[in-house]
């Protein structure tokens, strides 16, 4: 779901066709580069924040007919989502800079599309992410969250039981997903996993890249997914020695077809914890979906609350991307939540909690009292920890 936390833009045609960027945070730099010849280019440093904007940009140019006028345009930033907190603040700027360049060129192309798109140039930066961040930055509707599926991109609304609330809390630990092999390893496992159980099914594991593609190709339910996992692959790590030999391909091969260049030098690979969380992350949405449509039965709410704090464990033992920060967070929850889990890609940033509407309050104290003051914080909370109901998605305001 939309928080009401956002990143807003203002834009003006410029002259010529140069880009010229500006934050109105003072500690980023500002940034101005030919929209005709650009490039993205990065290191091994944590990327700038304006080549998030960059990729938005490429990606929007790299999809308008040939014979358009490019523009330059002029744009100052502004934004309140808190950084590296696991809350998109990355894919909400990358988002935003292909919506402003499509409007700049009076470009018309659908929400849809433009989610698609956004989670495709993303990737620009560095990182193999997914594609929910920018679904619900362009298509979220106030008052409902939604039920994302892929492949392609469908999105649901689904009401939310009365009296539910869910509540932010910032670790205070950051991780940069882009300046880090972590990320993308948890990929390449799940794209490893997929690979070794396709050859093992007898499919052509050079068709496969994920594990949805996986059960696509083998038309299994979940718990099928699940039982394959346990039976497949071994619960040890694979050296990538093994794994090569199980493909009966090369090293070189490997590299090329199914990891990322800052994940070529990773040996060890843990394949069924990996696999096995995502497939039973999967069924715990549909069970969630299910109580929320079924929210007029008694314990909707707990049974919600009981699937986040599930789904916190697996995130943490399976998938291995939570932080001992994050986990106290979700510990101190328990007695005062319906259940908890981190949010985002994880190694850092936010917990989110389900509550209800009569226990908010008391459970912000609680989370004031017994986390934050301990690690010696005791003002300016607001934007650490807070209530949120869905939000609406992407608009544009004209003047």
């Amino acid at each position: 779901m939309a928080l009401e936390q956002d990143i807003m833009l203002s834009v003006s045609i410029g002259d010529g066709e140069t880009l010229r960027l500006t934050n109105v945070d003072p500690s980023y730099e500002d940034y101005e580069c030919d929209l005709r010849k650009f490039e993205i280019s990065i290191g091994d440093e944590a990327p700038k924040w304006y080549q998030y904007f960059l990729c938005g940009v490429r990606g929007l140019l790299d999809v308008l007919p040939k014979e358009t006028s490019i523009k330059g345009f002029n744009v100052a930033v502004s934004g309140i989502i808190p950084q590296s907190a696991g809350l998109s603040s990355s894919s909400a700027l990358v988002s935003a800079a292909a919506l402003s360049t499509s409007h700049v060129h009076n470009f018309n192309i659908s929400k849809k599309e433009l989610a698609n798109l956004c989670a495709r140039c993303e990737r620009y930066i560095g990182t193999q992410g997914g594609g929910m961040d920018q679904a619900i930055a362009f298509l979220a509707n106030e008052g409902c969250a939604k039920l994302i599926d892929f492949t392609p991109l469908r999105c649901k609304d689904v009401s939310l039981p009365p009296g539910a609330v869910f509540v932010i809390a910032h670790s205070l630990t950051r991780l940069n997903k882009a300046a880090t092999a972590d990320f993308n390893c948890r990929v390449v496992e799940c794209r490893l996993a997929a690979q070794l159980i396709a050859k093992h099914q007898g499919i052509d594991w050079f068709t496969v890249k994920t594990l949805s593609d996986l059960q696509s190709g083998l038309k299994g339910s979940l718990h099928t997914m699940i039982a394959l996992v346990k039976k497949i692959l071994h619960e040890s790590p694979y050296t990538k020695e093994e794994i090569v030999d199980e493909l009966k391909t090369t090293s070189a091969v490997l590299d090329q077809t199914s990891l990322t260049p800052n994940t070529k030098h990773i040996e060890s690979f843990k394949l069924h914890q990996r696999a096995l969380h995502v497939f039973e992350e999967a069924l715990r949405v549909q069970k969630f979906h299910e109580a929320c449509n079924n929210f007029s039965s008694e314990g909707a709410l707990e049974t919600l609350g009981k699937l986040m704090s599930e789904s916190h464990s697996s995130l943490r033992d399976l998938y291995e991307c939570s932080h001992p920060q994050l986990d106290t967070l979700v510990e101190i929850s328990q007695n005062f939540s319906l259940g908890a889990r981190l949010t985002g890609a994880g190694w850092g940033g936010c917990a989110v909690a389900l509550v209800t509407a009569e226990n908010v309050s008391n459970y912000i104290d609680v989370l004031k009292t017994k986390f934050y003051s301990q690690i010696g914080i005791d003002n300016n909370l607001d934007g650490l920890v807070f209530a949120t109901k869905p939000n609406a998605g992407a608009h544009i305001y004209v003047i």
